[in-house]
């Protein structure tokens, strides 16, 4: 299999979440790729979520490795789904997020299968990972058993000299503030909505610090952080708000519970002003002295011939899917740019080493 090849191929499809012709074609190339092989391919469909494609050399429920991926994009202009290549660098939608790390796994599966290799492996590859992932979370109900000794995500692009060992919990929290509209000559008349709802953010600045670009980074960013994704409230300029509302992203470390976190709400709430968990997720932690994760770098290090440091992200993984139920995730990506941008690029040498690693930790298990 030419592993640039299929990046360009994967990235000329439009597979902007929710375009299911443009992502059904992808499948489907993604699918004929593996004719004539030995894989087991399914594509899963379902009522309410996109479908996924599942890959393995095997038909039993626990993997060996399992590779967790997307083929979906964010919207971008025609222009970024014609792929070129310049100074070592692929531009296009989806070079980073994810489309060459797709590509790598199924060039790892191709390699498992051709040499024959011990070793139990599969690949899924979602197709709204962009808006929520739903249809991992519906593959994982339809196949509750299935499960990995070790789950590699490419989807974390960004330098490939870095392994990720934690991720934070996000949480989602929308507050309601009800107050009593009046004429905006009379505020003692009436209960300003919007102004219990400023109120209550600025309580909450109290547990969770206020960071922006003027403000700089923090020396220790592994800690709690907290936006206000969206605000909205009142009317016109002169009716005193009667309603209000407020949409918060809460980033939390593995230290901090989300029963903590509804303590804080339930102190910082003016009277009138309601909270409601929107969504709640699982922090990823990832011991450095993981014995597979070990193994893996020290292997990542030999390919690339230099070091790999851990580093920590606020972001969330589908991976947490299957650290839940106790397997080890091994988060290491390509180096690129411009995720979710126009100028978003892949380094092609990140991908090839990157496939290196992956089929060289591959061999490895199949020894074990």
């Amino acid at each position: 299999m030419d592993l640039i090849k299929t990046i360009e191929e994967l990235v000329r499809f439009k597979t902007e979440t929710g375009n299911a012709a443009e992502i059904d074609a992808c499948l489907d190339y993604i699918k004929a790729s593996f004719d004539g092989t030995d894989a087991v391919v399914k594509i899963e469909r379902f009522e309410e979520a996109s479908p996924v494609i599942y890959i393995a050399n095997n038909d039993e429920m626990q993997q060996n490795a399992l590779v967790l991926g997307h083929i979906d994009v964010v919207k971008a202009s025609e222009e970024m789904f014609n792929p070129y290549i310049k100074d070592g660098k692929m531009y296009g939608r989806g070079t980073l997020d994810m489309k060459s790390f797709a590509a790598v796994a199924m060039h790892s599966m191709h390699y498992v299968l051709e040499h024959k290799l011990p070793v139990k492996f599969a690949v899924i590859l979602s197709t709204d990972e962009e808006q929520g992932s739903k249809s991992t979370h519906a593959f994982l109900e339809r196949y509750p058993e299935l499960n990995a000794d070790v789950v590699l995500d490419n989807d974390v692009g960004g330098d490939i000299g870095e392994i990720i060992n934690k991720c934070k919990n996000p949480v989602f929290v929308k507050l309601f503030a009800e107050g009593k509209q009046a004429h905006g000559s009379t505020p003692w008349d009436g209960l300003d909505a919007n102004e219990m709802l400023m109120r209550t953010l600025g309580n909450l600045r109290n547990d969770y610090p206020y960071f922006d670009i003027n403000s700089g980074k923090p020396e220790n960013t592994w800690i709690d952080t907290m936006h206000a994704a969206k605000i909205g409230g009142g009317e016109v300029s002169n009716i005193i708000s009667g309603n209000a509302y407020a949409l918060l992203d809460f980033r939390l470390t593995e230290n901090s519970t989300v029963a903590g976190l509804e303590e804080n709400l339930k102190k910082a709430c003016m009277p009138g002003v309601k909270y409601e968990i929107v969504s709640v997720s699982t922090p990823v932690v990832m011991r450095e002295d993981n014995p597979q994760i070990l193994a893996y770098k020290a292997l990542a290090e030999k390919v690339m011939e230099r070091g790999i440091k851990f580093v920590q992200i606020g972001g969330a993984t589908d991976a947490r899917l299957f650290a839940e139920k106790g397997a080890t995730v091994i988060m290491h990506s390509g180096t690129g740019e411009g995720m979710h941008a126009e100028g978003e690029y892949v380094v092609l040498q990140s991908v090839e080493e990157l496939a290196k690693i992956q089929i060289e930790y591959l061999k490895k298990l199949a020894q074990q």
